[in-house]
């Protein structure tokens, strides 16, 4: 991933540069090589994604595509970090070695406490919540609705499974992640977070941040060290984070990074908000708007 921008762009050229030089490590190569078993790892992952995200940020910016200021940013869990580089309250630099540590310490709590994922499709959060409470299994992400994440041990996640199906959900998906992250198994690695968070150089960000945690803006920087910390071990609320964005009169969003999930995720959550993704060089020169979905 991202092995085009670095070819044609120099600003996105740029990040990799430094992610290499930052991290001390071939990130780059990593990124457009893999092996994909690496790539799969979270302590290698997440610096990798945050590096590719943020290029893809800067050949967008390089390439004059960014021409009006944003009201708003915000990232779903990993994506915070580059929200925070977008918004202007946390450098690169310093957000490669938060994440490179944010990695490191999930990846040590899910090898401590191993953990599965699932997402539950076609229920509700109120019922995968209480199938949860019944199962010992925990909510992870809102991501639309009905489109539910849980987690915990493997026999919770499974029999949390077990229940939605029995109640209506159309399927259980099991996750290939190595652990139950943004659940209570992530609580060990809160105070270590803490201190990684309180060293990094942070400011109030220029763009009001919609948080995670809340789905709530955030405007200053002793709030925002508290929502990376706190990030760590809670559900993800993006159903509320983009109902927010649509209550403040947001029409269009942008996705910067690999993939297009987010931009499928707004588009559940509300139709009527243009999404734009950009995952490649391609994606960064071209002139466009977000569209929106037919109604």
């Amino acid at each position: 991933m991202g092995r085009d921008l670095y070819d044609g762009s120099g600003a996105a050229r740029a990040v990799f540069e430094t992610a290499d030089r930052v991290l001390d490590q071939p990130t780059s190569t990593l990124c457009f090589e893999g092996p994909a078993d690496r790539l799969q790892d979270t302590e290698f992952a997440q610096p990798a994604l945050f590096t590719t995200c943020v290029a893809c940020l800067e050949a967008t910016r390089e390439a004059g595509g960014l021409n009006v200021a944003p009201a708003f940013v915000a990232g779903h869990s990993l994506g915070e970090y580059t929200a925070l580089v977008a918004g202007g309250a946390l450098s690169f630099e310093d957000g490669l070695l938060l994440v490179q540590a944010r990695g490191r310490l999930m990846k040590e709590e899910a090898e401590n406490n191993p953990g599965a994922m699932a997402a539950i499709l076609g229920l509700d959060e109120t019922a995968v919540s209480s199938l949860c409470d019944e199962a010992g299994a925990e909510v992870c992400n809102l991501n639309a609705p009905g489109q539910v994440v849980i987690g915990g041990t493997e026999a919770a996640v499974e029999a949390a499974m077990a229940l939605a199906i029995e109640r209506g959900a159309r399927r259980g998906v099991r996750l290939r992640v190595s652990g139950a992250f943004h659940t209570s198994f992530m609580l060990p690695a809160v105070d270590a977070m803490a201190r990684a968070v309180a060293a990094t150089p942070m400011r109030d960000p220029a763009i009001p941040v919609v948080a995670n945690t809340t789905g709530q803006p955030l405007t200053k920087e002793a709030e925002l060290r508290t929502e990376l910390v706190e990030q760590l071990a809670r559900p993800v609320q993006w159903v509320r984070s983009v109902q927010y964005l649509a209550s403040q009169g947001v029409d269009a969003v942008i996705e910067f990074g690999p993939g297009r999930v987010l931009t499928g995720l707004v588009r559940r959550i509300d139709r009527s908000i243009g999404v734009r993704n950009i995952s490649s060089l391609q994606d960064a020169q071209a002139r466009g708007t977000p569209s929106s979905a037919p109604p």
